[in-house]
């Protein structure tokens, strides 16, 4: 590898790292003896994720090229930017990969792509490289794929045959913002890709049916990443754009990405020091609610509080705004509701439904199954717990209880971020 190749590596190394959609790919993908290398046995996921088993699993992450004809203010590689600028050809990326791999770097890629000339010369180039790894180098690693916005059917169908999983960020959340922030970009040309993937996979199932040898088609699925704190939208918006999206059959993760203030010259961006990391942190809480404690986005943000609290997580903030439904009977609730319990999580939940069928459960033993009685014991009853429900006592007793600020950081409110927005 030549010195001019390393340097445009860690130039679109560089430029890739601000997009978070990759992770955990849940595809199994087997190295055969003599027909191919690399394998994803396990259907464990890539790019610095923790397997099942503890193990760190890592992945190429880099762009294909960084030159980009759109001008999008949140970008750090938008076209007004005055950065180092470089472009890999397909040969020398499917060289850098199957080196890596080979040298035991990494385990799969994770390519996307500025655009240039247009979505369909980028989308192709892209197919190209996932193509040849597949096909001339026998490489039966991880490879997730960035679908370009507007590209065409056909070449979003050819890159599901060697992907496997493929992304569309859609970034914003509202299209008014989108069209105010990246004015040459629209909402059709997002999910049109989108609706492309989900078609092809579900055609896919239909012919493996029928034939068990038919090649896969994006068999991890899609996922796409929206941008949190560069518009003024509310939580309310994500978490409602998030659920529809979970209500479609491909879509595996939607991914939150705090903004990163990298154009901070730009006047429709907000003023901000840092990213809002924690409100990052509350929309994954809550993107956990809804895939698997059966939470709605409306239960969880709404017209009257349309934002996360940054102070306690989602479900705690639920719980709060809704005394009457506690305390809940562990010994007779139904699974759903004491998934709704502070301090319960879907194992421990799991595990109290299944214990009490055998004998009355009490507060030792939902220690040991794994409740955080800390929080959990203002919400429940199991006959001999003292009485401070929150319906007993208050919730803001109970907030004050369970919320522990160091003396002094109250008044600071290091958790709350300013959103300036201008006039």
């Amino acid at each position: 590898m030549t010195e001019a190749t390393l340097n445009k590596l860690r130039i679109l190394a560089e430029s890739a790292k601000y997009d978070v959609s990759c992770s955990s790919s849940g595809t199994v993908r087997r190295g055969r003896k003599g027909d191919g290398i690399g394998n994803t046995v396990g259907g464990v996921g890539i790019c610095h994720s923790f397997a099942d088993d503890g193990r760190c699993i890592s992945l190429l992450k880099v762009m294909l090229t960084n030159v980009c004809m759109y001008d999008c203010a949140y970008c750090i590689n938008r076209r007004g930017n005055d950065i180092p600028r470089a472009t890999l050809s397909v040969t020398e990326l499917v060289d850098i990969t199957m080196e890596f791999y080979r040298r035991n770097y990494i385990e799969g890629l994770f390519l996307s792509s500025g655009v240039v000339r247009n979505p369909d010369y980028t989308m192709e180039r892209l197919v190209r490289v996932a193509q040849d790894l597949r096909t001339v180098h026998r490489f039966n690693g991880y490879i997730h794929l960035k679908s370009i916005p507007g590209a065409s059917q056909e070449l979003v169908n050819r890159a599901g045959l060697y992907a496997d999983r493929m992304s569309v960020n859609i970034e914003i959340p509202n299209e008014q913002s989108l069209k105010y922030l990246a004015p040459e970009k629209n909402f059709r040309s997002v999910y049109e890709p989108m609706g492309y993937i989900r078609q092809g996979v579900l055609e896919n199932k239909e012919d493996r049916r029928r034939m068990r040898h038919a090649p896969r088609f994006v068999p991890a699925g899609q996922s796409t990443q929206m941008i949190v704190g560069a518009s003024p939208d509310h939580d309310r918006d994500i978490l409602k754009l998030s659920a529809a999206l979970y209500s479609t059959p491909t879509m595996r993760r939607v991914y939150y990405s705090g903004y990163v203030p990298v154009n901070s010259y730009d006047p429709r961006l907000p003023a901000l020091k840092q990213p809002p990391l924690v409100r990052e942190n509350r929309l994954y809480q809550a993107d956990w609610l809804m895939r698997f404690y059966q939470f709605s986005a409306d239960e969880i943000a709404d017209d009257s509080h349309p934002d996360l609290e940054l102070e306690i997580d989602p479900k705690l903030s639920w719980a709060l705004r809704h005394p009457e439904q506690f305390p809940v009977d562990v010994n007779k609730a139904d699974y759903e509701m004491i998934l709704r319990i502070p301090g319960v999580g879907v194992k421990s939940a799991t595990l109290i439904v299944n214990a009490r069928r055998f004998r009355r459960l009490n507060s030792d033993h939902l220690k040991k199954i794994g409740v955080v009685m800390k929080r959990a014991r203002y919400f429940i009853t199991c006959g001999e717990l003292p009485r401070q429900c929150v319906s007993d006592v208050s919730p803001e007793y109970v907030r004050r209880q369970l919320v522990a600020l160091p003396r002094g950081a109250r008044e600071a409110d290091p958790l709350q971020l300013t959103f300036d927005f201008g006039s």
